[in-house]
């Protein structure tokens, strides 16, 4: 009989939402223009925030997703 360990279904890693919360970002506003294919500089001015800032949101919502929620039973 082969073992199957059970890995938990959350990480460490806040969701997309809760970063943007922390600094001041309108999540649903931020998802409209990436749903749009706004650049870094478009959102950034869009949102009144650092390029800086669109491109690292970008970057986690590229690497995690919406919810930084991983694993399996």
């Amino acid at each position: 009989m082969e073992e199957y360990q059970s890995r938990v279904p959350w990480s460490s890693q806040p969701s997309l939402k809760e970063m943007a919360e922390e600094v001041g970002v309108d999540f649903d506003r931020f998802l409209k223009l990436l749903a749009q294919n706004r650049g870094d500089m478009e959102v950034a001015a869009e949102l009144g925030i650092p390029e800086t800032l669109a491109r690292r949101l970008r970057r986690h919502f590229e690497s995690y997703g919406v919810h930084s929620v991983v694993g399996q039973d």
